[in-house]
């Protein structure tokens, strides 16, 4: 049995309708598709339903009858806006550094279902009084919003505060690194664009 998240990040993708598409365009019906897949009637018909996911040999067999590759069920037709809904009770919550007996930060990614990503965002509790991260760096920009406490941002050899509301945004191939400030946590959007 799928859990929830996977069920809906497998939904996503809309394989069975994708299925039935190119059965119809082929002007094939479910018996017929199943003498050629060596799959039952009733089985692709749950399959196009969204009752059944494929497994990956089946649905390259299912595949192999209409001449495409596995992409084709993968990849977002043009004509469809990508859209992903994250609910919080699905995200993981991860420290910053696996292994560290005092994180600098718990972050939690905002939009890990969609796969080809323009950008990439973040939500972060930086626990209060917590020792800085260590500097890194990546291609692109970076975008940090505080929500609620203080964060101090290093950056180029400085520290620059963000209290609650302010926004920052900086080149993040530079080294940077983050830390919370004062004496209650820091809760934080960060939002990177890669080049």
């Amino acid at each position: 049995m799928l859990s929830d998240t996977l069920t809906s990040g497998l939904e996503q993708y809309r394989i069975g309708p994708k299925i039935r598409t190119l059965r119809l365009k082929k002007k094939l019906g479910l018996v017929q598709l199943g003498e050629h897949t060596g799959l039952s009637p009733a089985m692709l018909s749950k399959i196009e339903r969204g009752q059944l996911f494929p497994t990956l040999p089946t649905l390259l067999r299912i595949a192999m009858v209409f001449g495409v590759g596995l992409e084709h069920f993968f990849v977002e037709a043009s004509e469809r806006p990508t859209i992903a809904v994250v609910r919080k009770k699905d995200r993981l919550r991860l420290p910053d550094r696996a292994g560290d007996a005092i994180p600098s930060y718990f972050f939690e990614s905002l939009d890990f279902p969609v796969t080809d990503r323009k950008l990439q965002a973040f939500y972060a509790e930086f626990p209060s009084r917590s020792d800085a991260s260590e500097p890194h760096q990546h291609a692109g920009a970076e975008l940090i919003y505080v929500l609620k406490g203080r964060l101090a941002v290093g950056i180029a050899g400085d520290d620059i505060v963000l209290e609650e509301g302010d926004a920052m945004y900086f080149d993040s191939g530079a080294p940077h690194s983050y830390r919370g400030e004062g004496t209650s946590e820091c809760l934080v959007i960060v939002v990177t664009a890669p080049k």
